[in-house]
């Protein structure tokens, strides 16, 4: 088959009867139908416009592009049971990575620069592959097997971005058997019924796939129904997956996944809203805001210096490099958030002038700050990502910086406290939210992950928990976790975020500055059980743990912290009377306690942690900080400070001012309570009804409590989500209630405020603020 004339001008990014700059793809003299508009944007979408192929970094990764596909040309040989030796159709995503290098080979043919432009040699093998893939597995015929994401996520969407590109290459009968293909394996009732598998941004990759089947094979229904089906998506959710009020995303029920699945829910979308805008397909349901409005209040947040939270990324942490990846790309925290930016600027498109200009100040402060792996030359991007990106990085928006403040994901039990100095992350599991997620071979090992764990950076530490931090933690020493030291199996619990402590109260209160948090923390496969709670302060996390017990017959501890020094590192760990300072890093204040100290070499491989990671060892060094509470404790407790980025000066200096600084107010299984004079802070997390300096709590709940100057305001929460009032008092002189949210019942102002608070069920802060007498 020739290369057509259309198809031969997109490829050399060259001109027809519309003028375009390189880049940008040719159009057609006389006005195209509906379908191949939408066709042609969509290879924009997919393809990139807009850029000089002949400039970096496009130009390089377009001659990469031209290589690997020459090297997959050199080594396909089509099997029954394969089309790559050594890649069978039968292991997980098997038949999805021969679609994928299928899809590199058409980018290399269709795109400019890439040594094979126009080749058709390489045309007819892509034809070839796909015709073999289409004979041997890929059809009605087949009954799907192993992982359900292969047949009706991962291949059907790159057969169909194969079919976009070669589409007039392809005769009506492989247009027509792609088109079954996707028929079959992703029937209507996929997405006429939200649930299951086809919820969150499974739906929309769903969609993705039937909207362009649609397109191709000149169905309006098929594209009505892929819009339509989008619709469930959009309204915040109070159980399960989807994003919540409060910026919580959920996938797979019990698991906090902004950053993988997420990053494809916002992707999809963002690619589905550009491809259907101002046709008769276009997505007009109103709801489609709630996302919009998400891109700041629930992904934003989790994003540091370009890096997503790796608490936020499932059972992908465990993935770094793969022994499938054709480029060797290190899927690290920055390669999860360096996606969601990308997705953000693809979104843009369809957001308010507004939004896209306060998104675009984002994206270019993350890019210039983002040392550790620049995004604008990111290794996981194509020319098309990597186009609307430098788009962004050249408009006359000024980078902005992340504003400081706390987010309280109250519903997948995570909270981010940023300063201006450092941020901090914190994991929890409750039942609603598992300790951890494996599955297909990943993340056998992330027992520990919501056992408390306390991730932070501070400047300059971006690759904190990007250099080789996973293959070589010790995860028995997860930072800010309490655990038990018996060994546990791989995929303890079980697989997909099925493992959940049975307990309830896990959340907290905050100001949007200052943040009370508290967690029941009991352990996986083991007896022990704690109260911990976490006071977030201008320049310090204060953390306390109390009622500390177990009878494993092993040893507990408080890791208060395992930093990872690098390859060969020789920061100075620094010990003082009650503290400590690790050079580069910042400092701990442990006031009572034995803290114990080990700096070790650990060495891994992804293949430890992932079956489908590559088995290069690396060693990296550890500082680990640990509190150890003996064999079998019985209402062990602990206390102390967390200060990133601090010098030892100011470590030392604070451990020296003691309870002029701060006061524990209470630490046992009934309260936790906290007073820091300098911000006028008194917080509190009553596990049960109790007193704690002047605050008093009818029941459970979380208490945060902040004076300035003439005035006070008090926030309540109640994580233990019964919806019943709670009362709670304020031991001192008040004289008028300046404002209060509607939940807020005054009870009582004058020689001490008393209110009751109406709480629901997501455990959101509720507010009252009063005048002092």
């Amino acid at each position: 088959m020739t290369l057509t004339r259309r198809a031969f001008l997109y490829a050399a990014a060259l001109t027809a009867t519309l003028a375009g700059g390189a880049g940008t793809p040719a159009r057609a003299a006389a006005a195209p139908d509906p379908y191949d508009t939408l066709r042609l944007r969509w290879l924009d979408i997919a393809l990139g416009t807009g850029y000089d192929p002949t400039a970096q970094p496009y130009a390089s990764r377009l001659t990469e592009t031209g290589t690997l596909a020459r090297g997959f040309q050199a080594t396909m040989a089509p099997t029954p049971t394969s089309l790559w030796p050594g890649h069978p159709y039968d292991p997980p995503a098997g038949i999805t990575q021969s679609y994928s290098r299928l899809w590199r080979m058409a980018q290399a043919y269709v795109q400019p620069g890439t040594g094979s432009t126009g080749d058709p040699a390489l045309l007819a093998d892509v034809l070839r592959g796909l015709d073999h893939l289409s004979a041997t597995v890929y059809n009605p015929s087949t009954t799907r097997y192993g992982n359900w994401w292969e047949w009706q996520i991962g291949s059907p969407r790159l057969l169909m971005d194969l079919t976009a590109a070669l589409y007039d290459h392809l005769t009506d009968a492989q247009r027509a058997a792609a088109c079954a293909a996707v028929d079959h394996f992703v029937p209507d009732s996929m997405l006429t019924d939200y649930s299951g598998t086809s919820t969150g941004a499974n739906r929309v990759d769903l969609c993705r796939s039937v909207a362009l089947r649609g397109i191709l094979g000149r169905a309006p229904a098929k594209i009505a129904l892929a819009r339509d089906a989008l619709s469930p998506v959009f309204p915040y959710v109070t159980k399960g997956d989807g994003l919540y009020a409060d910026g919580s995303f959920v996938q797979h029920t019990w698991v906090a996944y902004s950053g993988t699945y997420g990053q494809v829910l916002l992707d999809g979308l963002g690619r589905l809203f550009a491809l259907l805008a101002g046709s008769e397909w276009e997505v007009t349901d109103p709801n489609k805001q709630i996302v919009l409005d998400g891109v700041e209040r629930a992904f934003a947040p989790l994003i540091h210096d370009g890096l997503m939270m790796d608490s936020v990324n499932g059972r992908a942490i465990s993935r770094g490099y793969l022994k499938s990846d054709d480029r060797r790309v290190m899927r690290s925290d920055h390669f999860h958030g360096q996606g969601v930016i990308a997705a953000m600027a693809l979104l843009a498109g369809g957001a308010s002038a507004a939004e896209r200009e306060r998104w675009y100040g984002r994206i270019k402060g993350w890019i210039e700050r983002d040392t550790v792996t620049p995004i604008l030359a990111a290794r996981q991007f194509g020319v098309a990502d990597l186009a609307r990106l430098h788009a962004v990085a050249e408009s006359p928006v000024p980078a902005a910086p992340d504003p400081a403040g706390h987010h309280l994901f109250a519903a997948m039990d995570r909270a981010v406290h940023r300063r201006p100095g450092f941020v901090a992350n914190i994991a929890m599991a409750s039942d609603r939210i598992a300790y951890y997620e494996c599955g297909n071979g990943e993340n056998p090992r992330g027992w520990h992950t919501g056992a408390g764990m306390l991730s932070w950076w501070a400047k300059d530490l971006g690759d904190q928990y990007t250099d080789w931090y996973w293959p070589t933690v010790d995860w028995y020493r997860l930072p800010g976790t309490t655990v038990s030291t018996k060994r546990l199996p791989d995929r303890a619990g079980g697989e997909w975020g099925e493992p959940k402590p049975a307990v309830r109260w896990v959340g907290g209160t905050t100001d949007g500055e200052y943040a009370a948090i508290g967690q029941h923390l009991k352990g996986l496969g083991s007896t022990l059980e704690a109260r911990k709670s976490w006071f977030c302060v201008a320049d310090a996390v204060i953390c306390l743990g109390a009622g500390i017990t177990c009878a494993d017959g092993v040893p507990v501890e408080t890791v208060v912290d395992n930093r990872n020094l690098g390859e060969n590192g020789t920061q100075a760990l620094v010990r003082g009377p009650g503290w400590a300072h690790l050079e580069g890093h910042g400092g701990w204040v442990v006031p009572y306690g034995d803290l114990r100290t080990l700096r070790e070499d650990r060495t891994g491989a992804w293949a430890d942690i992932n079956t489908g990671g590559t088995t290069e060892r690396r060693t990296r060094r550890w500082q680990t900080l640990w509190l150890d509470h003996g064999t079998d404790p019985t209402d062990a407790r602990y206390v102390y400070l967390l200060m990133p980025g601090a010098g030892r000066r100011e470590v030392a200096a604070r451990a020296a001012a003691g309870s002029r600084w701060l006061s524990v107010l209470a630490n046992d299984a009934t309260c936790q309570a906290v007073r820091v004079p300098s911000p006028g802070l008194t917080a509190a997390t009553f596990w049960q009804p109790g007193t704690a300096g002047p605050l008093t709590a009818s029941s459970g709940a979380s208490v945060l409590l902040r004076r300035r100057g003439r005035t006070a305001t008090l926030c309540v929460s109640e994580p233990p989500r019964t919806g019943e009032p709670v009362e709670i008092t304020w031991d001192h002189p008040v004289r008028r209630v300046v404002r209060a949210d509607d939940s807020v019942e005054v009870l009582s102002t004058g020689r001490r405020l008393s209110v009751r608070v109406t709480p629901g069920m997501v455990c959101a802060t509720h507010l009252c603020e009063v005048a002092l007498g």
